[in-house]
């Protein structure tokens, strides 16, 4: 399927949110996530299936000073 990472186009072979983020190396990460703009919390990601266009962003918290 083709999704939106990011910005970038990529195509992936995934069913789930959880899925693409296994695929991406990411499954153990904290991060947090969204699918065409919508929040998607950590313990919806296994149920919340992909679809061809989706735009996903994966973000990760950063620190500072």
């Amino acid at each position: 399927m083709k999704l939106q990472l990011n910005g970038d186009a990529i195509t992936a072979q995934v069913e789930t949110l959880a899925d693409l983020l296994a695929d991406q190396g990411l499954e153990t990460a904290k991060v947090a996530t969204a699918v065409n703009g919508t929040f998607v919390p950590a313990t919806l990601r296994a149920g919340h299936i992909l679809q061809d266009g989706d735009s996903v962003e994966i973000l990760a918290p950063m620190q500072g000073g």
